[in-house]
């Protein structure tokens, strides 16, 4: 089976262009020879060679080699990755001291042995792989040492609204299909995204999240596509950017309903292509990533209002995942909340701490406008604040979104009279049971199963 590589052969000798193509051509898919080295410029633009074979003597009579030794400077200031093996029909050892110095991987004399030659190719393109997954590593190692802490737990839930999420992750991990993950802030989009990452062939590569709305216009190329040393005035070394730090795993750009419509074009041309191409240089690298985005904004209504690429929305959402609010899946608040309460007490040290209840009740009622998010942020505080082993109502320090229900009634049924004598008692002594049950001239074990019969 050939090896997937591209070499160049540069040699104003035809017979020996042939012949060193009809043999590496066994072995290599992309070989190519040019006799010219006025050609040789634009060939380095337009293509990224693993290696070059160089001859080292272009002009008649000369055997000095310094031909040579110039397009092998030209060559490694192009792409330092390229290993460069030097032909010469005259081995004088100062010459391949020289050429060694300047970046050469090998020097070899005319005319060459096969099978001392291909050993030499073989040698270049393996060392040349690991050398440049190496450096392509040590180059996004600033990118990727955020993602390595990122906080991720299972997707918790039974609710049918998220059994239907997960349903849709099941079906869709499994494809290389563009996902657009959309909902409310808070409800857990990069979750998803990590958990369709993690059931995909591609979950031992890199999980790459990018904030589209963290990034400013005048960095936008240089953060995504990468740049070239020396390409703009900041630019002291060169920088793979965000596309080329996920190859072969999965990119997840978060919030891309932001980012502005000037520069959708170019995000759009690089998932169009599959290719990117770094600030300062012309040649494009191939791309192969699985593209996951997310948003909070409603598309539709920014292409209406020609705020966001229609042709963009197409690329990105083959598949739509829509996450519902957690008001809208509120069986699943006690499951999150015991989650968040197991997290805290080990972090804060505070074991034997419970949610009674009716702070589960509680919880349950309330519409959580900042989702999961605001209901994490909720039960940390209260972990914090707590005083006993029991949680109370005055520790969560909640909107009272659901006033009315507590403070008002529309109705004259003892039923609903009694659940809102408790409901106001409870309130009124923040969430003491023992005060409460007092105040309503009860013990404590009768307010308990009143409490569980109106599902406080």
């Amino acid at each position: 089976m050939k090896q997937k590589a591209k070499i160049l052969i540069l040699d104003d000798d035809n017979y020996v262009l042939l012949s060193l193509r009809i043999l590496l051509e066994q072995h290599y898919t992309d070989v190519r020879g040019i006799n010219n080295p006025a050609q040789l410029s634009s060939a380095l633009e337009e293509n990224v060679f693993d290696i070059v074979v160089l001859d080292m003597n272009f002009t008649a009579g000369d055997t000095s080699g310094k031909d040579g030794l110039k397009y092998l400077q030209q060559i490694k200031e192009a792409n330092q990755d390229t290993a460069v093996l030097l032909l010469t029909a005259y081995g004088e050892i100062d010459l391949a001291v020289e050429a060694m110095r300047l970046g050469a991987f090998d020097f070899l004399v005319k005319p060459w042995e096969n099978e001392k030659l291909l050993a030499s190719v073989k040698t270049a393109f393996e060392l040349n792989s690991s050398a440049k997954k190496i450096r392509q590593l040590e180059s996004g190692k600033s990118i990727l040492m955020e993602q390595l802490n990122a906080p991720f737990d299972d997707i918790i839930g039974e609710s049918n609204a998220i059994q239907q999420v997960f349903r849709q992750i099941e079906k869709v991990a499994g494809t290389n299909a563009n996902v657009l993950i959309t909902g409310e802030n808070g409800t857990g989009k990069e979750l998803v995204a990590r958990a369709i990452h993690n059931a995909s062939s591609r979950s031992g590569e890199v999980f790459l999240n990018v904030d589209m709305g963290a990034i400013s216009e005048s960095l936008f190329e240089s953060e995504l596509f990468g740049h070239k040393k020396g390409s703009f005035t900041d630019a002291r070394e060169d920088r793979i950017g965000k596309f080329e730090g996920a190859q072969g795993g999965t990119l997840f750009l978060d919030e891309i309903g932001n980012l502005p419509l000037s520069l959708q074009a170019k995000l759009l041309r690089v998932i169009q292509e599959q290719k990117v191409t770094r600030i300062g240089e012309n040649k494009s690298i191939d791309l192969d990533i699985r593209l996951i985005c997310a948003t909070n904004a409603q598309l539709d209504e920014l292409v209406k209002n020609e705020e966001f690429r229609q042709d963009l929305l197409f690329r990105i959402n083959t598949i739509e995942i829509h996450l519902p609010p957690l008001r809208e899946r509120s069986d699943d608040i006690p499951l999150l909340a015991k989650h968040f309460l197991d997290q805290y007490k080990q972090k804060y040290k505070k074991a034997g701490l419970f949610i009674p209840d009716y702070i589960f009740a509680r919880l349950s009622k309330y519409d959580w406008p900042g989702n999961i998010r605001e209901l994490q942020h909720a039960i940390e505080r209260a972990v914090i604040m707590s005083d006993g082993k029991q949680l109370q109502v005055s520790d969560f320090n909640l909107k009272e979104t659901n006033e009315a229900e507590l403070g008002q009634l529309d109705s004259f049924n003892l039923d609903d009279l009694e659940k809102w004598a408790i409901e106001s008692a409870i309130k009124k002594h923040q969430g003491n049971v023992s005060h409460a049950a007092k105040e309503l001239g009860l013990s404590r074990g009768a307010l308990y199963r009143r409490m569980e019969k109106h599902d406080i």
